[in-house]
This record gives C-alpha cells, sequence and structure tokens, in this order.
C-alpha cells in the first residue's frame, strides 16, 4: 500500500478502534487502562458527538494507524478546543512506506482549519521521545511546553 489515506471514522470502526487503543495502551501508557472509559471516549468521536476519528486502514480489517481528537472546552472555558487522546500507528506499520504518523498529523490540521478551533496535540511518551517531537516540530512548529512523568514512565503498564 503507497498511498496512504486517512478517512473518518464510523461506528462501524469501534471494535478494531478499541483493539487498537489497547494496543497504544500496552505499549506506551502511563497507567492501566479502563476498557469502558476507551470505549466512552472513542464513541463520542466515532459517532461525531464530541469529536473525531482519523483511521487507516480499510473498513472491516485491523487498523494501522489512528487519530483520536475530541472536541470539548478546557477546564477553564466554554470554547470548544480540538484535543488530540491519542495517535498511535501499530507496530506492524511503523516501518512501512506511507509515513502513516505524518499523514494523521495532517489530518488533525486539517481538522483544525475547518472547525477553526485551536488543537492541542504533543508527545507524552518515554520511548522514541525524540523522534516523535520532531515529527511534530515539522508538522506544527515550535511546542509551547512540556511535560514531566515523575515517579512513573509510560509503557510500563
Amino acid at each position: 500500500m503507497t498511498d496512504i489515506e486517512v478517512r473518518a471514522g464510523t461506528p462501524d470502526d469501534i471494535h478494531p478502534m478499541i483493539t487498537l487503543a489497547l494496543a497504544a495502551c500496552a505499549e506506551n501508557g502511563l497507567t492501566n487502562p479502563n476498557p469502558i472509559k476507551l470505549l466512552s471516549e472513542i464513541w463520542v468521536a466515532l459517532t461525531r458527538e464530541r469529536g473525531i476519528v482519523g483511521i487507516i486502514g480499510e473498513p472491516g480489517k485491523p487498523i494501522e494507524a489512528a487519530i483520536l481528537l475530541r472536541i470539548e472546552p478546557l477546564w477553564y472555558s466554554d470554547e470548544p478546543s480540538i484535543i488530540e487522546r491519542a495517535i498511535f500507528v501499530h507496530p506492524d506499520f511503523r516501518a512501512a512506506k506511507g509515513g502513516r504518523a505524518s499523514k494523521l498529523c495532517d489530518f488533525a490540521k486539517n481538522v483544525q482549519e475547518q472547525l477553526a478551533f485551536p488543537l492541542l496535540i504533543g508527545v507524552l511518551s518515554s520511548q522514541r521521545t525524540e523522534a516523535k517531537v520532531r515529527l511534530y516540530e515539522r508538522k506544527f512548529g515550535d511546542a509551547a511546553g512540556a511535560y514531566w512523568i515523575v515517579g512513573a514512565s509510560t509503557g510500563t503498564t
């Protein structure tokens, strides 16, 4: 597959999305996942009630990569923002041609341009962090801060 496209997820994608989300949590989670919470976060985006999911992969097949974007106000405001909850490329597709992570970043930028809400997106990871930050800097420009994890590390759940 050389012509990689990101499509908007639909409710039919719920089962492969949960499978991908659990794989993402197993690899990069800070704490153990709650499948019910994952379901509720993903479902409202797949139904476009309060978000959107960008998916790489054919409907009815395992998902190669996805980005979960939620639309909600920040804790101190009533105005909506686009908040990236997760971006994950399945390990089987990281070395494959097509730039899946880059395409998912482009999807997020397109959503931001269409909705004209601020996009909050970042890297919260203890593994391969430098490469992820370089990709985000190429796609989004300079960072607006940083995260520190004290007393834990991602990918150890």
